[in-house]
This record gives C-alpha cells, sequence and structure tokens, in this order.
C-alpha cells in the first residue's frame, strides 16, 4: 500500500475495494469471482477462498466441480460461516447438473436441519414446496 501506493489507488479504484484486507478471486479473464475483505482467521479464510474456487467452477457451467468444491468447503468448515453457503451451492450445482428439483429440496431440508435461522436457509425456502 505505502510502497506502489499509485498501483494500489488503480487496482482499488478498478475493483471497488473499501477496506483492507481484501482479497479479490479473479478468473483467467480478470472478472471478479470472489471476495473477501477484513481480517479472517486462517481457516476462515481458507474455506472462503474454497468458496471462489467454487463459485468460479459454477461461473464456468463445471457442475460437478463446483458441486465438489462446495462440498469440500462445508467438510472442512462444518461449523463455520462458509458451510451454509457451501451447502447452499452445493444443491444448486447439483440441480443444475441434474435438472432434478429433488436435489433442491433436499439441499432445503439439510439446511433447516443444520443451519436454521440463516441467511441461506432463508433463500432457499422457496424449495420447500
Amino acid at each position: 500500500m505505502r510502497e506502489q501506493a499509485d498501483e494500489f489507488k488503480r487496482l482499488g479504484e478498478r475493483f471497488g475495494v473499501q477496506w483492507t484486507p481484501a482479497i479479490l478471486e479473479l478468473d483467467s479473464d480478470g472478472q471478479e469471482r470472489h471476495r473477501v475483505e477484513g481480517f479472517l482467521p486462517k481457516d476462515d479464510l481458507l474455506a472462503q477462498l474454497m468458496l471462489g474456487l467454487g463459485h468460479e467452477a459454477f461461473e464456468l457451467k463445471d457442475w460437478p466441480k463446483a458441486e465438489r468444491l462446495f462440498h469440500e468447503v462445508l467438510e472442512r468448515d462444518r461449523e463455520g460461516d462458509a458451510a451454509p453457503e457451501a451447502l447452499y451451492w452445493e444443491g444448486v450445482a447439483r440441480y443444475k447438473a441434474t435438472k432434478n428439483s429433488s436435489a433442491l429440496k433436499e439441499t432445503y431440508r439439510a439446511l433447516t436441519e443444520r443451519f436454521a435461522g440463516t441467511a441461506w436457509t432463508k433463500r432457499a425456502s422457496v424449495w420447500a414446496a
């Protein structure tokens, strides 16, 4: 930040960085796929970075890879902040791969059992029917 202030300012403006530390996961075209702003302990940061990899695979429509990566986050971060989001997107990736709506219903059921009251469970509530 201090040694390369002009470059820091240019990139900060380009990517809309509002706070540091800021880690942006970019795809090969330089498009942002995931962002982590603010300090996180090591395990939480690793979970967030893995979420980013899952989001990139999802964006590339590589549903099996996205599902696998989101599942890895869920396994590594069982009760952490990234887990409900990982479970949500794992279910969406499974649905995208199979077009079977039972994947969404199963995901909603798992979210209500493990992460009741979270924003991700609320987002999935439309899958209950």
